[in-house]
């Protein structure tokens, strides 16, 4: 796994060992980051359910203005710490070793979020928990967009009744990533 563009560009990223994690293949990042490029600069992102900070460094490389990054996992948060060291992204990011819902707790009032990306663990509806929670919540605006990796089946038809419209799929051989913002917003990039 490596940084693909920007700052910190072609260094290679560490994983935490084990299978509690999935990082993020550096062809689905490239997708991703070619989607969302445009708004990534000057931004300030939240990564949820981290893993190895590959995508919240991936967007630090190319120029957001900060990043939160929120691991559960002290092994992990550990990769993610010696990850930001290695690019010198350390200056611009905030690492929380926590539980997401007690970070989007400890987070309100404090941060407001363009780019919310979480990578939650499949099939455990942890994606729909977050989207309730942000449904009511301050970290986020009209412009905020929300990415979930999710497997190929989750289902996001309840998003409206949260205020939210997906806005956009793209669909990969055992995944996807669902574009989320708040209902009315009609494209995304």
């Amino acid at each position: 796994m490596r940084v693909i563009a920007g700052s910190a560009r072609s260094l290679k990223l560490k994983t935490p060992d084990g299978l509690d994690t999935r990082p993020t293949t550096d062809r689905i990042k490239e997708t991703l980051f070619n989607i969302i490029g445009p708004t990534v600069y000057d931004s300030i992102f939240l990564d949820l359910f981290s893993g190895s900070g590959g995508i919240g460094i991936e967007a630090l490389s190319r120029g957001a203005k900060e990043a939160v990054f929120v691991e559960n996992d002290p092994k992990a948060m550990q990769c993610i710490k010696d990850n930001l060291r290695f690019t010198r992204l350390e200056p611009k990011a905030v690492t929380m070793t926590t539980d997401v819902m007690n970070a989007l707790y400890r987070l309100e009032g404090e941060k407001i979020f363009d780019i919310i990306f979480m990578d939650p663990p499949y099939n455990r509806e942890l994606e729909r928990k977050v989207l309730e929670y942000l449904s009511g919540s301050d970290l986020v605006y009209d412009d905020t967009t929300i990415i979930v990796e999710a497997s190929k089946e989750t289902d996001f038809s309840y998003a409206e009744e949260l205020g939210f419209s997906v806005i956009r799929e793209k669909i990969y051989k055992t995944n996807k990533h669902v574009f989320i913002g708040r209902a009315g917003v009609e494209e995304i990039c």
